[in-house]
Formats: structure tokens, C-alpha cells, sequence
């Protein structure tokens, strides 16, 4: 994605799409790294470049959820 990466400049639309976009490649991910897991030979710096790669994901899909959710003061 060529977008910029700050998401106080980009529209709820935009970070809605973002979002389904970036859930879908953690999921991708999540199934490559059980792949990985499941064939046994699984190289293990690969293994934790995907690891790592899905965990940045998951920051960046909690920034943007938090972004998109409003606080609610109870």
C-alpha cells in the first residue's frame, strides 16, 4: 500500500477498508505460519519473520479499531 501511514489524516471510510484489508492478511499470514508449522520442516527464521510481520499487523489493526470506535464514557 502506498498510503500514508498516519491514521489522524485518513477518513473512517478509508480506515474501514484498511482494516478488512489488513484482517484478511492476518489471517493469511496465521494460515501460512500453521502450513509452515504443520510440514515439519519449517524454517525457523521465516517462521518468526511471519510472526513478527502478524504481530505489527495486529498493532496496526488495534490502532485503527480504536481510532474507528468512540470512547463512551459510562
Amino acid at each position: 500500500m502506498n498510503a500514508p501511514t498516519d491514521i489522524s489524516m485518513k477518513t473512517n471510510d478509508v480506515l474501514r477498508i484498511e482494516l478488512e484489508v489488513m484482517r484478511q492478511e492476518h489471517r493469511d499470514l496465521d494460515e501460512s505460519i500453521s502450513a509452515l508449522a504443520a510440514k515439519g520442516t519449517a524454517d525457523q527464521l521465516m517462521m518468526q519473520r511471519l510472526k513478527r510481520t502478524k504481530l505489527r499487523l495486529k498493532d496496526k489493526i488495534s490502532q485503527i479499531e480504536d481510532r474507528l470506535t468512540p470512547d463512551i464514557i459510562a
